[in-house]
């Protein structure tokens, strides 16, 4: 341990104690988990130990340490510090990335001559994994290393990590495992997750290290001055960009945190309209930007020449960008988890305070200010839940095992059954993977779904050379919109931009992209070819993909600061500003305590409209009031349309809906739930969706070879196909069945709708009947009128609705 405290002192750092013990464990042999917040030193708790590893061992050469981090922003940083401890220590060690961005020339110089140290994703790893030569490749191995667990876990990114964790257990002796984590709520179980069986395998010592650093965050609301005349609903929180402005010029260094990519581009296009001066001094970073543009982004951000970067959530994690002060989280993060990772980018470094300001695009979000506040200071997070039977990233490996080296099913069950996800897979289970895998099960009339066949060792190896190059491309889990490539007529790339948003526009029409206005010239072989316009009127491009939902937490702390505000305990500013806005509500209906269920129900022009307030967050919301809809309608027929946000949702029918018979008849019963759900939700529509992206991980469509790829609509006719054929044909499909179960599980989240139900049970119902919108509903209005009607014709529409309801 001596030449790593004296490289430290070397530095002028202090060695922390958890970093202490963290080398102390992994020296002494053990794999286990450093638990720290952001900015507390957790790379080099690792990272140091494992070269000190290598310095025992000067005489073996290859891959050592492989270094997993979930996005490629990370791993230029992980470089660059694995790069100053090995030089410190005088070692000839090299260090390598592997990930998308990677060239091929790269990559063939790694598997020629691997680097001592290679950074890389699950994709890539996988990538690894299907090479020929990947049991010598990985044979080195002696330390693997799952940064920002807590991310990849979520994710079937995190199952694509468990299967290769499963591999080189088997592959190396003696390795060591570590994961590096931030707080999160299911810890325990994150364990599970990582090391799988050797969770419960009491011959293996585990080591959970945690810090003692505490991180201090500082949080502000950016509270509207005038809260009357600040938008109920909706909006980018543009109306508050003149009070960003000085934290800006005050701070050496701004991060600019939005929640969407379209929001991003929105955002860095108005500053600039409402402050010139900001031109050359401010940039724009998120995932569909080159690789070229975001390396001199976050180059210049560390190099202090440029002042603030616009982004999302590309800039999330683990980057040590050593001038960032201060961190602004436009619109609500809707978790605190988020919240947290997002304000840690500012002070990143141990000891530090973290700054962030909470911009609010509404007045209700108002709320969601003080509810973080409370939330960080209880040091209330979130779980993340793992995925599990997660058999189409199954069939995928089991197809790359076979494009490399090939395997027997009695060897590779062991192994995959000690991973979390598959644990409690049976053989009946095994063998329908198995065989859908070999042949295509019902399919194996079709050639192209015939992959696998036998070696004269009995081994499974792919078919011909096609299905393999094909699978190579299709690795990952990570299943997007068909993108199109935005190429000046030189040839120098933007980055990348959606098929469906691009294939809109006409030859001459103009967009932002990347920052710039451009003007499409032609659309050729999956590039869009561009060149620079002066216009300003371009469209900003949206990319597709669901809202994020309120997560349990900060919902649960929602509902308790709205309880303190009607109690008058322990006032925030956050709720005192909504006080015009309270006063309003309070006065034709009421604000709930939390022992309180709030429904309003009223008619006008429009029908009869049922508003309830579970404050569970949208994808509860949905479940919930599709749910009630049908229980309604058991007791008179009725048809409804539906409109929901994170606060509530709203049932609207052009008849009038029964609901004191309903109350009377236990509405928000919990019995026969699941029977229920099936329906009243269009749960087929949602499972056809998820089957999208499970028909491409488990291989089953193919987005076409680089340059020729097929278009989105014949993408989805082909899923939907498939999705048919099983249900018509193949109900007990694998995939089939776990589109459903995902639907329910991630879409509905049928657990936390559940306890919302039991929750409310207990709550008085009660039923207020208003003679117009109230502030609560007033937004759930805004989200149905959202969808029939244009953003102009909308917002005239809203500024009526609002003088109405104050008239």
């Amino acid at each position: 341990m001596q030449p790593g405290l004296d490289w430290f002192d070397d530095q002028g750092w202090t060695l922390f104690p958890f970093q202490k013990e963290a080398w102390q464990r992994y020296l002494a042999g053990q794999s286990g988990l450093v638990n720290a917040p952001t900015g507390a030193g957790k790379t080099y708790s690792l990272l140091v130990p494992a070269l000190l590893q290598g310095l025992r061992e000067p005489n073996r050469k290859g891959l050592r340490i492989l270094w997993i981090t979930p996005i490629r922003a990370l791993a230029r940083e992980i470089c660059e510090a694995a790069k100053r401890a090995i030089q410190g220590l005088g070692m000839d060690w090299t260090v390598g990335i592997r990930s998308g961005d990677t060239d091929t020339k790269e990559r063939q110089a790694q598997m020629l001559q691997p680097p001592e140290v290679l950074i890389t994703t699950p994709e890539s790893i996988h990538l690894l994994l299907a090479s020929r030569n990947s049991t010598i490749f990985f044979s080195t191995l002696r330390a693997v290393v799952a940064d920002e667990w807590h991310e990849l876990m979520g994710s079937k990114r995190g199952v694509l990590v468990e299967l290769a964790l499963s591999r080189f257990k088997t592959l190396v002796a003696d390795l060591r495992i570590w994961g590096i984590s931030a707080t999160i709520g299911n810890m325990e179980e994150s364990l599970a997750v990582l090391f799988g069986a050797w969770h419960a395998d009491p011959s293996v010592d585990i080591a959970v290290v945690k810090s003692d650093v505490k991180k201090i965050i500082d949080i502000e609301t950016i509270i509207p001055e005038d809260i009357e005349n600040f938008p109920w609903a909706g909006h980018l929180g543009i109306r508050l960009i003149e009070r960003v402005l000085p934290i800006i010029a005050q701070s050496r260094s701004t991060l600019l945190f939005t929640n969407t990519r379209g929001q991003c581009e929105t955002w860095y296009q108005r500053l600039l309209d409402v402050a010139p001066d900001l031109i050359g001094r401010i940039a724009m970073h998120h995932g569909s930007i080159s690789r070229e543009l975001r390396d001199w982004v976050e180059e210049s951000l560390h190099n202090e020449t440029i002042t603030a970067v616009v982004c999302t959530s590309s800039l999330d994690l683990g980057v040590d960008f050593r001038p960032v002060e201060t961190i602004i989280q436009i619109g609500s993060p809707k978790g605190v988890a988020r919240f947290v990772q997002r304000a840690g980018r500012s002070g990143h470094r141990p000891g530090a305070t973290s700054k962030i300001y909470f911009l609010p695009t509404n007045a209700l979000e108002i709320m969601e200010g003080a509810a973080l506040k409370e939330s960080v200071r209880q040091g209330v997070i979130e779980d993340r839940i793992p995925y599990v039977r997660s058999y189409d990233v199954l069939m995928q490996y089991l197809v790359t095992l076979a494009v490399s080296e090939g395997f027997t099913p009695s060897s590779i069950l062991p192994e995959v059954r000690s991973c979390f996800s598959f644990q409690d897979m049976d053989d009946q289970e095994w063998d329908r993977v198995l065989s859908f895998t070999i042949s295509g099960g019902t399919l194996e009339a079709y050639d192209e779904f015939k992959k696998l066949g036998k070696d004269r060792h009995g081994k499974y190896r792919v078919i011909n050379k096609r299905i393999a190059t094909r699978h190579r491309l299709s690795i990952g889990t990570i299943v997007g919109s068909q993108s199109l490539q935005v190429r000046y007529l030189s040839g120098k790339k933007l980055g990348t931009i959606e098929e469906y948003f691009i294939t809109k526009l006409n030859p001459g029409d103009t967009f932002w992209f990347a920052g710039r206005s451009l003007e499409l010239v032609r659309i050729k072989d999956m590039s869009a070819i561009v060149r620079k316009s002066k216009s300003k009127l371009g469209k900003t491009p949206s990319w597709e993909g669901g809202r994020m939902s309120l997560s349990s937490e900060l919902s649960s702390m929602i509902r308790m600061k709205l309880d303190e505000y009607v109690r008058g305990t322990r006032p925030d500013p956050e709720m005192e500003a909504l006080e015009p806005l309270f006063t309003f509500q309070q006065a034709h209906s009421i604000i709930p305590k939390n022992d309180q269920f709030l429904i309003e129900h009223f008619a006008d022009r429009d029908g009869h409209h049922l508003c309830m307030f579970p404050f569970e967050g949208r994808y509860v919301h949905e479940g919930m009031a599709a749910l009630l809809g049908y229980r309604l309608s058991q007791i008179t027929p009725l048809t409804f349309s539906i409109a929901m946000n994170d606060y509530g949702f709203e049932l609207l029918s052009d008849q009038p809906i029964p609901i004191e018979q309903a109350l009377g008849e236990a509405l928000f019963s919990t019995v026969r739930l699941q029977q229920d759900i099936l329906a009243s939700v269009n749960t087929a529509e949602m499972a056809r969706k998820r089957f999208r992206a499970i028909a491409a991980i488990g291989g089953l469509i193919f987005k076409g070879f680089p340059g020729k790829h097929k278009k989105e609509r014949h993408l989805q006719s082909s899923s939907g196909l498939l999705f048919d054929v099983f249900r018509d044909y193949d109900p007990s499909n694998l995939l089939y069945l776990q589109a459903y179960d995902e639907a329910i599980t991630f879409q509905l989240e049928e657990t936390r709708l559940r306890a919302a139900l039991q929750r409310i049970q207990k709550q008085e119902i009660c039923l207020i009947k208003p003679t117009k919108p109230t502030p609560f509903s007033f937004p759930l209005f805004v989200d149905r009128l959202r969808e029939r009607m244009s953003s102009e014709k909308l917002s005239n529409r809203i500024e009526r609705m609002k003088l109405a309801i104050r008239g």
